[in-house]
């Protein structure tokens, strides 16, 4: 994809995450660090890929990349702390987790979270850094992944489909059968249905 560049020289970690919007499951972090001796073709924000596209992408940067992690921020923490602090949880966690230190942080977006290493947020970071890329496209097929595993175990949910969005078929099912434990009460259409009960 045009526009998209490799960073400053140094290890560089690219951060970013999936999942803020939802109102019913984890927000998910990703970091890596690619080897610039083994490019990756193809790498592109998450959301402009088909679900082929980004799976296939997923397995290769698994395999290529020198470092790589994924974290999540649970229920319960968006709750209690909010979302914004929960994703800056997430991206700490994925941060820390990476199993090589990087020079440098670049996080998709305007705020950072608190790290031990240098650290820039970049609007729209996901569309211009390939790092950044890299980590959109592990967060987002690990979430789907999640959300799947959802609408196995609650059925009358097509988690499959919506990823716990607040589209009208998630918000009719939510009408019909109430919120779950995977739901983010303190996100207004489930507090709404909870305080109604």
């Amino acid at each position: 994809m045009s526009g998209l560049i490799l960073a400053e020289p140094g290890l560089i970690a690219g951060v970013d995450e999936a999942g803020r919007g939802p109102l019913a499951g984890p927000v998910v972090a990703a970091a890596v660090i690619l080897d610039p001796k083994k490019p990756i073709s193809g790498l592109a924000d998450s959301k402009t890929l088909s679900e082929k596209k980004r799976l296939m992408l997923d397995q290769a940067i698994q395999e290529n990349a020198l470092a790589w992690s994924i974290a999540e921020a649970t229920v319960a923490e968006i709750d209690r702390l909010n979302i914004l602090q929960a994703t800056l949880l997430a991206m700490k966690r994925a941060v820390e987790q990476l199993s090589t230190r990087p020079d440098h942080v670049l996080v998709d977006g305007n705020r950072l979270p608190v790290l031990a290493v240098s650290a820039q947020a970049i609007v729209q970071g996901d569309r211009k850094i390939l790092a950044i890329s890299a980590a959109s496209i592990l967060a987002k097929v690990h979430r789907d992944r999640i959300m799947d595993g959802y609408a196995k175990e609650f059925p009358g949910f097509a988690f499959d489909l919506h990823k716990g969005y607040g589209t009208p078929q998630h918000l009719s099912e939510l009408a019909k059968f109430g919120p779950l434990n995977i739901h983010r009460r303190s996100f207004k259409p489930v507090k709404d249905l909870c305080r109604d009960k």
